[in-house]
């Protein structure tokens, strides 16, 4: 591969030039976006990839893994340089549904009820350790994750756009955590973990936050311009072998043997809308096998069930799905790639 930028050859796989850092393949604004969001996040390259894909393909994203990974990092460095509107709530045993969604109140003066906006009413809503509240306030999330609406004593209002919900939550089993239902998880378009840093990219956050000199995350885009960008996203083409592939996947994740909930509509959905913003993210108009290949276990993941046999063999999602991948054959895409620009 030839960088766009300085013409320096560039090895198969990488995404960034090794002589003058240009995002190969990229546009030069989702470039200034990732660079951006490197300031703040070291050594997490992929997730800040998927993460912003997730958001482009006007998705929401669960990040689950261990506290102080960086994972409330991740999501504010996206919050500047995308310019949102941002809200953090802290998600606790005690957190009601109203102090999400908001509430009316009657006020004397003019004898009516008066709406009164929760956190949620927001371009980013962050949900800190969302497996810590109770059900009754995460099912608050159900209907403005899907539909993008709030309903409060029968009157429904849009959320401002674009909308994104991103949630963190700690591992299964974590002290004062319950697991969130089926239903909340198939809302988030990926779920994916951050881990633990490389011993060098460690160093290198020990040295800057340490440091009296911090580089501040500078906003890239404005609200208009990302949802300018989304249109672009949404206009990425995929071919009818393509759509037929993502099916293909989904109806064997249902016919497992090691599972009990396969990866619903939704979820294909899900995979192709992410795909495309893959897709997007590579410098392409169109979308490519690999794209659905690289995104599928962040989009299924946690959207399967595993059964007693699964757990029995001690058998991951993960490993599920790299079987489901390998055994189902992928259109060809080396030969003719014009046939995927439809």
């Amino acid at each position: 591969m030839i960088c766009k930028k300085c013409g320096s050859h560039v090895a198969k796989g990488e995404r960034y030039c090794g002589n003058c850092g240009e995002g190969v393949g990229m546009s030069n604004t989702a470039y200034r976006v990732v660079q951006e969001v490197k300031k703040a996040v070291t050594g997490k390259d992929d997730c800040i990839l998927k993460t912003f894909a997730a958001i482009l393909a006007g998705g929401h994203i669960l990040i689950e893994d261990v506290p102080g990974v960086g994972k409330t990092t991740l999501v504010m460095a996206f919050s500047k340089a995308l310019s949102l509107e941002t809200r953090r709530m802290q998600f606790t045993p005690d957190v009601m549904p109203a102090d999400i969604l908001g509430f009316n109140m009657y006020q004397k003066a003019t004898g009516q009820f008066e709406y009164y906006p929760g956190a949620i009413m927001c371009n980013l809503f962050l949900a800190d350790e969302i497996n810590r509240t109770s059900p009754k306030t995460q099912s608050a999330l159900l209907e403005v994750m899907e539909e993008g609406m709030v309903t409060v004593d029968g009157v429904s209002r849009k959320v401002p756009e674009p909308f994104v919900v991103m949630a963190t939550q700690n591992p299964k089993g974590s002290a004062g955590t319950q697991l969130l239902p089926e239903s909340q998880l198939d809302r988030f378009m990926i779920c994916m973990s951050m881990g633990y840093p490389e011993l060098s990219d460690e160093v290198a956050i020990l040295k800057g936050k340490s440091g009296s000199e911090r580089e501040e995350v500078r906003p890239v885009l404005s609200r208009e311009q990302l949802l300018q960008v989304k249109e672009q996203v949404d206009a990425v083409q995929v071919s009818d072998m393509l759509y037929t592939y993502v099916a293909t996947l989904s109806a064997k994740t249902r016919e497992h043997a090691y599972i009990d909930l396969g990866l619903s509509p939704r979820g294909s959905i899900a995979t192709i809308r992410m795909a495309k913003a893959w897709a997007y993210l590579q410098g392409r108009d169109y979308v490519l096998p690999e794209d659905v290949v690289s995104i599928f276990l962040d989009v299924a993941k946690h959207r399967i069930v595993l059964n007693t046999k699964a757990r029995v063999a001690h058998v991951t999602a993960a490993g599920v799905l790299e079987e489901v991948l390998a055994q189902t054959k992928q259109p060809a895409s080396y030969m003719k790639r014009d046939e995927y620009r439809g």
